[in-house]
């Protein structure tokens, strides 16, 4: 299926929910940009109202005057846990309560693991990481409050496994999908439904506006370039072509714990646990020597 078949199959799966519901709330956190502002505009554009936060919201100004009184503009910082708990209480006052929560803030740590400082680390992991859990457990009450609602944790197709120049990143994504799982028992008897969504590679300037760089080592050039070439210029599909399948996700009354997002990263991933299937087998005679 073309990327025009699946966006048409999206927005008509969205289109079919929102003509029997209500206009909904959503705070989408990194949308000033890429997929945060893709999905804020594909939600303004389905008659949904949008609490929009970022911390440079000077992008989404034309936005706001072409949807008024359905965007709100926010200022927050993820990395911030009291800004996070103080923006999420104006977002909720804004149109009276959340329904929708999209935890796509993010950035990009690109460097081999000795490379990176300190500094590097806890920057990084403060806004991949602890700044998803902040807004988590921001929005939480609200949502319990609404009788229910939908989180969806903006993760990556890659954080099964860690891979060479982008181990932080990884390590980050992966953290989520753990802590998000366990979230998703927690608060289901609530209503609340949470998701895993584990996108692919779009065109979103991660690798460049949203990335920090670490001081190469020369002991690593080879590996660095034997990278950059496997990574390629290819920058992959806009953003807004991932919207429908979001939009879609958010609409599904029993939304699934983990979902793909990207035709070609399905068939990554499902490459990757097949491999990862048989790295185990292969060892499984060692592995069981011992009892547990």
């Amino acid at each position: 299926m073309s990327y025009a078949d699946r966006y048409e199959t999206g927005r008509l799966l969205y289109s079919r929910w929102e003509s029997v519901t209500e206009s909904k709330v959503w705070l989408i956190t990194g949308a000033s940009r890429g997929l945060g502002k893709a999905f804020t505009e594909a939600a303004l554009a389905g008659g949904e109202r949008v609490v929009a936060a970022a911390r440079n919201v000077e992008p989404l100004e034309e936005l706001a005057a072409k949807y008024p009184g359905h965007l709100l503009p926010l200022s927050m910082d993820v990395a911030d846990r009291q800004g996070v708990f103080d923006g999420v209480e104006r977002a909720a006052a804004a149109f009276g309560g959340l329904d929708i929560v999209v935890n796509n803030a993010g950035g990009m740590l690109y460097g081999m693991v000795e490379e990176a400082t300190e500094e590097q680390i806890r920057a990084h992991l403060d806004v991949n990481f602890f700044g998803a859990v902040w807004v988590a457990q921001a929005v939480l009450p609200h949502l319990r409050a609404r009788g229910g609602g939908r989180l969806l944790q903006v993760t990556s197709m890659g954080s099964g496994g860690g891979m060479a120049t982008v181990g932080y990143y990884g390590a980050g994504k992966a953290a989520l999908d753990s802590v998000s799982e366990a979230l998703a028992m927690e608060v289901e008897r609530f209503g609340i439904k949470v998701t895993n969504v584990q996108m692919g590679g779009y065109n979103t300037g991660l690798f460049t506006t949203g990335t920090t760089a670490t001081e190469p080592l020369p002991h690593y050039q080879a590996l660095r370039t034997e990278m950059e070439e496997m990574w390629g210029d290819t920058t992959g599909p806009e953003p807004e072509t991932a919207a429908p399948v979001v939009m879609a996700l958010a609409a599904l009354p029993d939304p699934p714990r983990r979902l793909i997002v990207g035709s070609q990263s399905f068939d990554h991933v499902l490459e990757m646990d097949r491999a990862q299937t048989e790295l185990y087998r292969s060892w499984e005679h060692l592995s069981r020597l011992a009892p547990g």
